[in-house]
């Protein structure tokens, strides 16, 4: 009995043990692959991570890391063979909390950004950066949960979010999240510090699509009506006499002078119900609605003023903000 015993433990230690060098060679393997191409972006008054995604020297990081920059002229980027190269600041999106960056050179190491659509909760999640200067810091986890939203610096809400246990420190930021196959799943944004743990990435279709249009324009383009406004509750009677779609809307506070919301007949004090067709229920939801493509084209805008419902058009124009 005893002989049985030893050897079920023996057989359970080796068990583990091969387990263990598995899931340490994936992890490897993708340090091995992404590493290469993480890169520490610095300026006068801090700095973060990076990770180049293009042979030709594009850095994608975050815009607060950018942003902590006293001035954009003096990026400066260490690779990891040491090489110290200024950098350019292609655009920068403090609604994505993304910026692109890029630096002389050809033939670069790079890294590939896989489809964040196919990540699963569980998997592995490797996380490289550099933390507190500490460079190609390297912490691994797994995907905690998908379609999380974060608040962006800039009080837009962050949709699609990645959470991950991978542990993340002051001086991540920018840096990449991957697979162990080595593909980037996600851009790493920020930590929750009392919740020991909780980190955040975002997405890697999300990066893919702001990163072309920075590449592009130089900034992300979004339409604006010119309105501030607050979330407010329908009263439910209010809600069944005019079959209303949702239970709350967003109570137009103040209207900007000569802005697509004046122009539309839009007044303080009406709740807004309804943009181009789609319900709103509160201010992310109109947030979400005001895209590139409503730039100068008529838009219905659903509206409740003294109990009663009404339609305007609007014609939304482009926000001027990065």
């Amino acid at each position: 009995m005893i002989g049985s015993m030893h050897r079920d433990e023996m057989l359970h230690s080796a068990a583990d043990a091969s387990l263990l060098d598995a899931y340490s060679a994936a992890v490897i393997r993708a340090v091995e692959e992404v590493g290469p191409a993480v890169v520490r972006v610095e300026g006068r008054q801090g700095g973060g991570s990076g990770v180049v995604f293009t042979p030709d020297g594009f850095i994608l990081t975050n815009s607060h890391v950018v942003g902590a920059l006293a001035d954009a002229t003096a990026i400066k980027v260490t690779l990891p063979d040491g090489r110290l190269l200024p950098a350019d600041l292609i655009g920068r999106d403090e609604d994505t909390d993304l910026a692109v960056l890029r630096i002389d050179g050809s033939r670069l190491p790079w890294a590939r950004l896989g489809d964040s659509k196919a990540v699963r909760v569980g998997q592995v999640a490797v996380a490289i950066g550099n933390p507190y200067g500490f460079d190609h810091s390297v912490t691994s986890g797994v995907v905690s949960a998908l379609g999380r939203s974060l608040r962006a610096r800039s009080g837009r809400l962050m949709d699609d979010i990645i959470q991950t246990d991978a542990s993340l420190n002051p001086g991540n930021s920018g840096g990449p999240l991957v697979t162990t196959a080595g593909e980037v799943i996600g851009v790493n944004t920020a930590m929750i510090l009392p919740a020991q743990g909780i980190c955040f990435a975002i997405a890697s279709n999300t990066v893919r699509f702001v990163a072309s249009r920075l590449m592009r324009d130089g900034r992300m383009r979004r339409s604006r009506i010119g309105v501030a406004g607050q979330q407010t509750t329908i009263p439910r009677s209010l809600a069944r006499a005019h079959q209303m779609a949702v239970t709350s809307g967003v109570l137009v506070t103040g209207i900007e002078d000569n802005s697509p919301a004046s122009r539309a007949g839009l007044r303080k004090g009406d709740v807004i119900l309804g943009f181009g067709g789609t319900p709103v229920s509160g201010v992310d939801d109109l947030h979400r609605l005001l895209t590139a493509e409503r730039i100068g084209s008529p838009a219905p805008v659903i509206v409740l003023r003294n109990g009663e419902r009404r339609q305007l058009t609007v014609i939304p124009g482009e926000s001027q903000r990065n």
